[in-house]
Order: structure tokens, then sequence, then C-alpha cells
């Protein structure tokens, strides 16, 4: 509002044509927050500047900032553009292809014409429809509540004090940040803090361990205590899941990054720090992940992760026996560099495990089709 009362500024857009862009950012959202404070806080955000746009009689634009995983606003850009909130699209949206998914989506014709028809599509719906189903106060309760115990059990796992040593023993990260894949460093600042990390290795970390823990942490813990025992509650859920695309994208995006998790393979990494810290860490991941997956089956009326999508669901199933020797392998030469390094090994030696430990990188982001 201060700025569309700026006189420089009113100068500016009127030239423009009373047009206004603005850029929503999804990854760093997730990693400070978890992804289901963080998809809500950008709903409500989007909502609210649509209502300024709409006093001001500005034509607004939002810039969606999605990187390809989950974890950072990934997913079927179709579902998430009917999920946007009412009036934030208007037959105007502009979105940022990164990483993999430039050539997953493009690099073949027939596939990159059916996905920009999907996304005209969904652009074209929006624009014309009216709301069918309002978004319900009770709806905006619900998930204020759940994003705020979501967002508590997200923090007490990041903030626990062996935490950044288990994600440093854990996962491949000091050989993902000396990767050369990236048009920007992977730390805003020489520092161990988990704050100063970029979004992308973060990500990618946890995809190369098969936990895909920026994509379903603290759902769990926020269904188990807000619905509790309570019937009401976890039909008023159903209701949502069923009526309001936006609450269905959220929790089919969660569906789906719980179905490409593999917990026995994580439990390997796990064994790479001290026990003392290995064991607790991955013992809350492990539980936060079971309370998860039995909750959102529950709430979408499933017996099975992505039942609701059976080709995804063959997809995972018949590529997981390819890339599960690949983490085998690289929990090995990640053991093997460690213990090179720590004895002040043969150099050659230590070269040779640094430039086997980047393959298995590459061939794990390959099979399980993410990076960051």
């Amino acid at each position: 509002s201060e700025l569309f009362e700026n006189e420089t500024y009113l100068a500016h857009l009127e030239k423009r044509g009373r047009q206004q862009q603005i850029m929503i950012g999804y990854s760093d959202s997730n990693k400070d927050g978890g992804f289901l404070r963080a998809n809500w806080m950008l709903y409500t955000a989007q909502q609210a500047v649509a209502e300024v746009c709409d006093k001001y009689d500005m034509k607004l634009t939002l810039f969606h900032g999605r990187g390809g995983s989950l974890g950072r606003g990934g997913g079927p850009t179709n579902r998430a553009i009917l999920a946007q909130p009412p009036g934030s699209v208007r037959g105007r949206i502009r979105i940022t292809e990164q990483g993999e998914v430039v050539s997953s989506r493009y690099a073949n014709p027939a596939i990159a014409n059916r996905h920009l028809e999907q996304l005209v599509s969904a652009v074209i719906v929006t624009a014309g429809r009216e709301e069918t189903v309002p978004v319900a106060p009770e709806w905006i309760e619900a998930m204020d509540g759940l994003s705020s115990l979501a967002f508590d059990k997200y923090r007490s796992l990041v903030e626990r004090p062996e935490f950044l040593d288990y994600f440093h023993a854990a996962t491949p990260i000091d050989q993902i940040e000396i990767l050369n894949i990236g048009s920007r460093p992977s730390r805003r600042k020489a520092t161990e803090s988990i704050g100063d990390l970029r979004a992308i290795p973060w990500v990618f970390a946890w995809n190369q361990t098969r936990v895909n823990l920026p994509s379903w942490y603290g759902v769990g813990t926020a269904l188990n205590e807000w619905v509790g025992d309570d019937g009401d509650r976890m039909r008023l859920l159903s209701e949502m899941y069923k009526a309001w695309p936006f609450f269905r994208s959220v929790f089919d995006n969660v569906q789906l990054g719980l179905g490409k998790a593999d917990m026995s393979i994580a439990e390997l990494y796990s064994e790479l720090p001290p026990e003392a810290v290995g064991g607790p860490v991955f013992a809350d991941l492990k539980e936060e992940h079971d309370t998860a997956m039995s909750l959102v089956l529950k709430l979408a009326k499933q017996n099975e992760l992505l039942q609701n999508e059976p080709w995804l669901q063959r997809s995972i199933r018949v590529r997981n026996p390819y890339i599960d020797p690949l983490n085998f392998l690289q929990v090995a030469l990640i053991q093997r560099l460690r213990k090179a390094t720590e004895s002040e090994g043969d150099d050659a030696e230590i070269e040779q495990l640094i430039e086997a430990v980047r393959i298995s990188v590459n061939g794990i982001a390959a099979g399980v089709k993410n990076v960051g």
C-alpha cells in the first residue's frame, strides 16, 4: 500500500499500464519453516497481495520461483496453478523452470507440448471460473492450526544441538557443496549454520539419502496433534481434501514426498554419524515419517501411498531397485573417504574416493529424478 501511494513509483506504474509483477519464493520459505507452514504462508501472502492490487486497481502478475523438487515448490504445475488463491492468477502468470525439470519437460517435443498445454489450460480455467467452493472460515482456521503445529515440530528438529552434526555426517552435503552444478555458492556466508545454507544443496542432500525431509517433515505431528481423537476434525479435513484444490494439492505433494522416501535406505546413512547423534535424530525422522504416512492415508481414504496415481506409484517401484545399490555404494564410499582423510592417507587415493562419491551423487540424482 505504501509503495502504491508513493508518487514516484505510481508514475512509473502508470507508464507500465498499472502492471505490477511480484515474485513468490518457495525455497527458503520451506527451509526456514518446513513444507506445510511455507505453503500456507505463501498462499495467504498471495491472497493479501491480490487484495491490495485490487484496491489500487493494479494488474498483478505473480512470478513463481519454483524449483524442480517438492521442497522448492516443485510438483505438477497444472495442479499448482489450479490451487492458487482466488483472484491471484486472472490469466497472467510467470514461472521459473529450473535444474533437471528443464530437460525432463522440454527435451522431448511431445512432452514439452503436453506440459505447455497443461500450463496454459490451468491458467485459462483459473481465469475463467468463479470459485465454486468458497474457502470456509473453518478451513482457514484448520490450516492456521496445522501449519503452526508443523512449524513448531520442524523447528524443534533443525534447532536440536546435534542436528547440524547429523546433517553433515549422514548426508553427502560436503561433496555436494564442491560440485560445479550451481550458479551461486552453496552458502551465503562462510559458516556452518543451516540458515546460511542455500536451499538447493539442502534439498539435494536429503534427496540423496532418500529421506526427502523438506517435502513432509512436520506434517505427521501437525495432523496427529490437531486431530487427536476428534472424529469431526478428521471429517473436516477429509472434506477439505475433497473440495479445496489448494489443500488437496499440498497433501498430494506430501504423498509424493513420502512415496519417494525410503527410510530403510535412510537408516544406512544414519549409521555414518556417531551413534549418540545418529540414533536419536533418525528415530525422530522415522517416527515422523510413519505418523505422516498413516494419517495422510487416513485423510485421503487410501490404503497405500499414491494409490490415486498408479502410474507414478509403479514408476517409483520400478526404479528403486536400480537406485538402491547406488545408495549402498555411496555410504561405503563416504565411510572410506572419511577414514582415509582422518588418517591423512594417500592423496591420490583420497582424490579417487572423492571422484567416486561425486559419480554416485550424479547416479542417484538421475535415478530419483531430483537434484535440488
